[in-house]
């Protein structure tokens, strides 16, 4: 039992960092830089996205065994958009003005790459608990960086979070931020970071001789074997 939790542990903390959809497996990123100009509008993005990639992932491992293997990436496509059509109704219903935001990127979320990536990956080669888990911790990596990307644009370019006025009186609106140049940058600016807290270009110094793609043939490596014998 406490091997299973471990083991679910992982694969749901996976998505923040070492396999962020967006900052380390760069999937996503036009509806990222698209919609991250409002922290609102990015944490709506994300929820929605969390949404369809955990119930997709849950049907797809359900019926992973009854779905033919020539018509499998047909059959997904209309699961997940059976999912965000109901998602896209619900926005409709209780949040217009989110609906109005995200606009074509709502429904094109039945095209992202990261939920079809998950069910080709994923949730068709695994039981349906950590298929839910790792769409559950996909999902919270994705939304996080929108969260973050959208703070930070909106911060800098508007002068406010969340719609709440910030920066007024002291520091004035830096426009390009909610302008694609100012996405790029910032998505840049995360990328690096996630790459740092994931140990990305460390050398191999840095990482010990184990962490060497090409320890095997170190001529140094063999010298300090040698020495040891």
């Amino acid at each position: 039992m406490a091997k299973q939790e471990k083991t679910l542990l992982q694969e749901f903390t996976k998505g923040i960092i070492k396999e962020n959809p967006v900052l380390r497996l760069v999937l996503g990123t036009c509806a990222t830089l698209a919609v991250s100009t409002a922290a609102s509008n990015a944490i709506g993005m994300g929820l929605a996205t969390t949404f369809v990639l955990v119930c997709s992932n849950a049907v797809i491992s359900l019926l992973r065994n009854v779905i033919p293997d020539k018509v499998r990436i047909p059959s997904y496509i209309t699961i997940i958009a059976a999912f965000v059509t109901i998602v896209q109704m619900f926005i409709k219903a209780f949040s217009p003005e989110l609906d109005s935001a995200l606009g074509i990127y709502l429904p094109l979320i039945v095209v992202n790459c990261i939920i079809l990536g998950r069910a080709e990956m994923f949730a068709n080669k695994h039981r349906v608990l950590p298929s839910i888990v790792d769409g559950l911790g996909m999902g919270v990596g994705f939304t996080a960086t929108l969260l973050a990307m959208g703070i930070i644009r909106e911060l800098l370019g508007s002068g406010t979070i969340f719609g709440l006025p910030v920066t007024a009186g002291f520091m004035d609106p830096i426009l390009i931020f909610i302008l694609p140049p100012g996405g790029f940058f910032v998505f840049g600016l995360l990328i690096a970071l996630a790459n740092k807290l994931s140990g990305e270009g460390k050398r191999p110094e840095e990482m010990g001789c184990a962490g060497c793609p090409l320890a095997a043939n170190c001529s140094k490596l063999q010298e300090k074997e040698a020495g040891k014998k």
